[in-house]
């Protein structure tokens, strides 16, 4: 799948143009009217129910490039499909860079993938910006430069999950499930970190699974058996609600924790079962379209309008639209920041300038910050419960470098 936007825009090739570009400090991509990014997405295969961000952040680009760009230049998306496969996500991003001469990648999501393009993007000095992983060496600026991240680091997250625990469960029982990837181990590692010297007494089992297992069925009933009150589900969407399901079947009712890639309600529980998935727990950082509280938020009505007329056949609570939409107001962000300076050194440096800015699609409190040394602009989440119809908030923003 490739997915290309500012349809219709033509580089100046003559009259000067190049003499132009070069005075202004264009990287390659730019010109006076165009800024040209790419990415790879999941638009097939077995996580491609992420593809919504790739769909989201395309549309978001549609519309400001209808509203006159970013300072007078248009942003060309080139969005690959990588079908979740590490060789294919290289094979499309050599494409991006070397075919299509993109100025950056932005937004790829997944920790496989990334991985498969880390080390290429970077002994190319290629900006890979706002990456849709959690995974923590995408946020190691002395080992890759020429990478950031965007959420909050999969070892943030376990962390904040064990301080949640350790304030309302102090002595919980708990079982972890987690995907064996790097997704799943930084995550539990995390959870087992923030848990400190109590993590051998309060973990009673650990159980892994692969992407590529058809289904979970065996793990829930063994991690079942343990007796444990507290379920930590380090899990994608697919496995999650299948999770929720067997929980249900089989009458298990621990508290059950999921994580923030399985927190949508379209892809994880309304598969599960609405009734069934009563009581989850997730973390989130941005608001919850499904939840009725925003309805009259300013942000919010922003986004239902964005929807309504670029995505109309989409549907608007699927909060991976909403991760796409803010994602791509970040690029926008740091694109206007680099004003007519738009190599690829500059993008970078601007891209680990952010100071306090805060989205109106993101929940309050809520604030990116980058520096040199800090690759991972959000180290906040708020714990939201599923009542049967929508996330209710739980307690206060906990960050977790605090």
């Amino acid at each position: 799948m490739r997915i290309l936007l500012a349809a219709g825009l033509t580089l100046a090739i003559v009259g000067g143009a190049a003499g132009s570009a070069q005075s202004k400090d264009y990287g390659p991509g730019v010109s006076d009217t165009e800024v040209r990014i790419g990415q790879t997405m999941p638009y097939s295969g077995a996580a491609s129910s992420f593809a919504a961000i790739g769909r989201a952040m395309s549309a978001y680009f549609q519309k400001i490039n209808a509203e006159g760009g970013v300072n007078g230049r248009k942003i060309n998306l080139i969005s690959l499909d990588d079908a979740y496969s590490p060789p294919k996500a290289v094979e499309q991003t050599r494409r991006l860079v070397e075919s299509d001469e993109v100025l950056a990648i932005v937004g790829t999501f997944g920790s496989p993938t990334n991985f498969a393009i880390q080390k290429y993007l970077n002994a190319k000095k290629v900006p890979g910006l706002f990456l849709g992983t959690g995974a923590n060496r995408i946020a190691e600026p002395q080992t890759y430069p020429w990478s950031m991240g965007w959420q909050p680091n999969n070892h943030a997250k376990g962390v904040i999950y064990a301080k949640y625990i350790l304030a309302e469960r102090p002595n919980a029982k708990i079982a972890v499930l987690f995907q064996n990837d790097d997704f799943g181990r930084d995550y539990a590692k995390g959870f087992r970190d923030g848990l400190g010297d109590k993590a051998n007494s309060m973990i009673l089992k650990e159980v892994s699974y692969e992407l590529t297992d058809p289904t979970i069925d065996s793990q829930i009933l063994v991690l079942k058996s343990t007796g444990a009150d507290v379920l930590i589900d380090i899990s994608t969407p697919k496995f999650t609600a299948q999770a929720i399901k067997r929980m249900a079947e089989v009458k298990w009712g621990a508290l059950h924790l999921l994580s923030d890639a399985a927190g949508s309600i379209a892809s994880t529980l309304v598969p599960a079962g609405l009734e069934n998935a009563k009581g989850v727990i997730t973390v989130a950082f941005r608001k919850d379209p499904n939840d009725p509280i925003w309805a009259n938020d300013p942000g919010m009505k922003e986004y239902m309008a964005f929807m309504k007329q670029y995505m109309p056949d989409a549907n608007p609570t699927e909060t991976y639209y909403v991760f796409g939409y803010a994602t791509a107001q970040t690029f926008e962000h740091v694109l206007k920041n680099c004003g007519d300076d738009i190599t690829r050194d500059n993008l970078m440096k601007q891209a680990a300038s952010i100071k306090d800015l805060e989205l109106s699609i993101m929940l309050p409190g809520i604030k990116f910050n980058t520096s040199a040394s800090r690759y991972t602009p959000m180290s906040q989440e708020h714990l939201m419960q599923f009542d049967g119809t929508k996330w209710v908030p739980v307690g206060d923003v906990i960050d977790a470098e605090k």
